[in-house]
């Protein structure tokens, strides 16, 4: 058996709470891989985990951490084989799995996907989840017959990781973008991400009326609430809604007259349990034709290591956080 640092969750009569343990693994059994993580990624599920804000965990006590890269040590199935290079987003790490903030872990194979040989160990965990998110955000758009000439995305929650990496994907997609923050001051770093446009969200007039001036092409929202609301009631004919978080509420309090007088349709956004076959066509196109340029200058806000973790989180569910949250495990093995 192998012997590491993790951070787990446990669960109390106060609530749920994280501490770093030595833990043990027992080789991978049929089906499964055993992973040396390299790096793993803090992202808000995550944050809402370790400070116990969320119900994200289904049993306990379970390492936290809902994305990975690493390199195969031992497997299971056939298909992965020792030394390969591989990541994991969503698939029920960090939930019902035990996830990625831990120096090894053992992962279903079909969690699993190959690291594309243009992205390093670290650069797949600078995009992780968010990145994928992200992107599978855009392709679900453009399969619903996005287009720029509809007119400008704006983005919600975009100082965060799935946000800033949703303006470059759609900047170098050809859109233009307005980035809808509750972060005036970090005006000049979304320009430089991709937006055309910043708008403070505390200034913003959200209306009240079932169909409001029709302004935005789409867009893709990470706080649900009050501002979903609005979205719905401010998209163009034909527009899509991404809907990805819930960072101001999980309530949606509209109307049909969206859907059924301008053709706008609500897309959602589930990264958890994503056909196989998705995953790995969304990780080539990160890699290849979606890679953002300099992402860890872009992207990455701090590289911290598994005991800075529980602070970050803080940081995190604070809004006090701009950008991605690299965690170090491995490093680059």
């Amino acid at each position: 058996m192998t012997t590491f640092k993790a951070l787990r969750i446990h669960q109390g009569p106060l609530g749920a709470s994280a501490s770093l343990e030595s833990i043990t693994l027992e080789p991978p059994g049929p089906g499964e891989v055993q992973i040396r993580v390299a790096y793993s990624g803090l992202n808000y599920k995550d944050a809402l985990a370790i400070t116990g804000r969320g119900a994200i965990m289904r049993s306990f006590p379970r390492v936290a951490g809902i994305d990975l890269s690493g390199v195969v040590e031992a497997s299971g199935d056939p298909a992965f084989r020792p030394g390969e290079r591989v990541l994991a987003t969503g698939a029920g790490l960090g939930e019902w799995l035990d996830g990625g903030l831990a120096e090894y872990a053992r992962v279903p194979a079909d969690a699993l996907v190959p690291l594309p040989q243009e992205l390093s160990l670290f650069e797949a965990m600078a995009l992780g989840t968010a990145g994928f998110t992200a992107a599978l955000a855009l392709r679900r758009m453009l399969e619903n017959h996005q287009a720029p000439a509809l007119g400008p995305i704006v983005v919600t929650g975009a100082s965060g990781g799935v946000g800033s990496i949703a303006l470059i994907l759609l900047h170098q997609a050809g859109f233009q973008t307005a980035a809808l923050t509750g972060k005036p001051e970090a005006a000049l770093q979304l320009r430089e991400l991709g937006a055309d446009e910043v708008i403070d969200r505390g200034q913003l007039d959200l209306g009240a009326k079932p169909l409001e001036k029709a302004l935005w092409g789409g867009a893709v929202d990470n706080l649900g609430g009050e501002v979903l609301t609005y979205l719905t009631r401010t998209v163009r004919p034909w527009g899509n809604i991404a809907c990805i978080g819930l960072a101001q509420s999980a309530a949606l309090n509209t109307t049909v007259m969206p859907l059924i007088l301008r053709g706008v349709s609500l897309l959602g956004i589930h990264s958890v349990q994503v056909p196989r076959p998705w995953r790995v066509a969304l990780w080539q196109q990160l890699a290849g034709p979606w890679r953002p340029q300099c992402i860890e200058q872009r992207i990455v806000r701090a590289v911290i290591g598994l005991e800075q973790v529980p602070q970050a989180a803080r940081e995190l569910i604070a809004g006090q956080a701009r950008g991605r949250y690299v965690v170090r495990l491995g490093g680059d093995l």
